[in-house]
């Protein structure tokens, strides 16, 4: 799998990270998740990881041909928003060696791989509001 960089939200030592695939996917990096009271909230399934991103991430979107990248659905794969307003997300976890190799990823980080119209559903104007409660 190859991954094009669209952008990373970094201060030291943090660097959140989005990817577009060859494989219609997005692989989206970001900080593990080890707290107990955000993953008794989930039900996380084998071969599936729980990472934590700040939401202007999504703003690189952009670089991807989306018309924005602000969040306005708050729905699977995001499955929570902390007081802290960052995005919990669920998700497959990436072991393809190839994908992996190109990135550079602290032992705090990890990553998942969505179908981009996962993504992009986010992204979509709803009549109603779907913001779960905060974490």
């Amino acid at each position: 799998m190859k991954l094009r960089f669209l952008g990373k939200n970094s201060t030291p030592g943090d660097s959140p990270t989005l990817y577009a695939s060859d494989q219609g996917t997005y692989v989206i990096q970001g900080w593990k998740v080890y707290a107990n009271e955000l993953l008794m909230q989930l039900d996380v399934p084998d071969g599936q990881t729980v990472i934590e991103v700040p939401p202007e991430l999504f703003e690189h979107l952009t670089k991807d041909g989306q018309p924005s990248g602000e969040i306005s659905k708050f729905t699977e794969p995001i499955m929570l928003v902390t007081e802290q307003g960052t995005c919990v997300l669920q998700g497959p976890k990436m072991h393809d060696a190839e994908a992996l190799s190109q990135m550079r990823m602290p032992d705090y980080e990890t990553c998942i791989e969505v179908p981009k119209s996962s993504i992009t559903a986010l992204l979509e104007e709803d009549s109603g509001s779907d913001h779960p409660g905060a974490a």
